[in-house]
């Protein structure tokens, strides 16, 4: 067949200046699933795992139902749901079956109530045998974790089950609304897991995080995507970070001397992902040079084809012409700029943790200013007025922490609209 993915490679400049040390070039390789792999549909394999703890009463628990409602009417007659409640037990009140034979859920789900304490494990331990026990390689087996606050003694328990999890292929999304529970917590969960977690600020916004959740898993396509970077002798790689659909940190795996290897994991059709790779390149003459090739492979479980691959090179000229070397890609230097946000704040979060005050107050003065530069003002003034706490108090917030947390890792989302 031909080629699964469409791979292009974009530089932050075409033409590197002739000089005698190394520059720094940043590499945008972007990955998209081609029409005919898009076209195909993987069926579901999903489980809900619901905090129904004492917090959730009032509009909390009805926006929970309403969105779980919602959510399966997104979902084809066929698909696999299952649905587990907890709070300081927990219960698997709907069986993994396809959605048509779930003729009482809707009566099931309207009778979920608020009330006791919690204990996140339990629900994980349930909701994920559930998914287990119908797993199936065609299908896209997924869990949807949802809490409202802190768990309490079993934080061990709940990253275990998360490592097995993601030993067995199956990613958790982990949504935690409000401010009061436990970020690190549910950051592992889905890191562990193979999946991912975020911020669900207010009720309202649990019914549109649920339908995004369950949308975004029937567009996946492919998975285990896998990039290797062969770099020409005298190149150094520094970081990778994907940069669609959030921002993350890959990180990389050394293979040899020469070539790094960064983990893409599951791809759906519509946003496929971006990486954007840190390189240290050599100085040359003018000329033409290829200073690595990508590949890219991945599985596709409906067209039964694992190992799947695609190779692309990695260009640059070196001129001595200045109008050229002085010409910027301004749609990768916008990510980099993006990236370079999420950094800092990631790095005054990890200051602030350490104790080290003073570096991460300058380093969210320096955020704040970034993102004011990005448009992106209600941000800039939460990184602003966390420094502000820092100094007068010693201490972030728990709702800024959050929202810089998880709304800088979607900057890359808001490119189109505030470029």
């Amino acid at each position: 067949m031909a080629d699964p993915l469409a791979v292009t490679t974009t530089l932050n400049k075409m033409y590197l200046p002739v000089t005698n040390t190394q520059q720094l070039v940043y590499a945008l390789v972007e990955v998209q699933p081609q029409d005919i792999i898009s076209r195909s549909r993987m069926g579901l394999n999903f489980g809900f795992v619901l905090d129904h703890s004492g917090s959730m009463r009032g509009d909390k628990i009805d926006r929970l139902r309403d969105a779980v409602q919602l959510a399966l009417s997104k979902m084809a007659s066929d698909d696999l749901v299952s649905l587990t409640i907890f709070n300081d037990s927990a219960d698997t009140i709907a069986d993994a079956a396809p959605l048509a034979n779930q003729g009482n859920l809707a009566d099931k789900i309207r009778r979920i109530r608020a009330g006791g304490g919690t204990q996140m494990s339990r629900g994980m331990s349930l909701g994920l045998r559930e998914v287990y026990r119908q797993f199936s390689a065609e299908k896209v087996n997924k869990v949807l974790l949802f809490t409202d606050g802190q768990t309490y003694g079993d934080e061990a328990q709940c990253t275990r089950l998360a490592k097995e999890a993601g030993e067995h292929h199956i990613p958790i999304m982990a949504l935690g609304l409000g401010d009061d529970w436990n970020e690190k917590l549910l950051d592992e969960v889905g890191a562990l897991s193979g999946g991912d977690a975020d911020q669900i600020a207010s009720p309202d916004e649990i019914v549109p995080l649920f339908t995004q959740t369950v949308e975004s898993s029937q567009k996946a396509v492919l998975r285990n995507a896998q990039m290797v970077v062969r770099l020409v002798s005298g190149v150094t790689p520094r970081q990778v970070w994907q940069v669609t659909p959030v921002i993350s940190n890959l990180g990389y795996s050394p293979i040899g001397e020469s070539d790094v290897q960064v983990e893409l994991g599951e791809m759906d059709a519509v946003t496929g992902k971006a990486v954007l790779v840190e390189l240290l390149v050599p100085p040359h003459q003018p000329g033409r040079y290829r200073i690595a090739q990508t590949q890219v492979t991945c599985d596709l479980p409906v067209q039964n084809i694992t190992g799947a691959s695609v190779r692309g090179d990695i260009i640059v000229f070196y001129s001595g012409n200045p109008s050229e070397t002085q010409t910027y890609d301004a749609r990768v230097m916008n990510l980099v700029e993006r990236v370079t946000a999420y950094k800092l704040q990631t790095r005054a979060l990890s200051d602030a943790q350490a104790g080290d005050i003073a570096g991460a107050t300058q380093k969210l003065r320096a955020a704040a200013t970034r993102l004011l530069e990005l448009g992106e003002t209600e941000l800039a003034q939460a990184a602003q007025q966390e420094a502000n706490n820092l100094e007068q108090t010693g201490q972030m917030s728990a709702s800024g922490t959050k929202k810089l947390h998880y709304q800088t890792r979607k900057l890359t989302q808001r490119l189109t609209d505030n470029s």
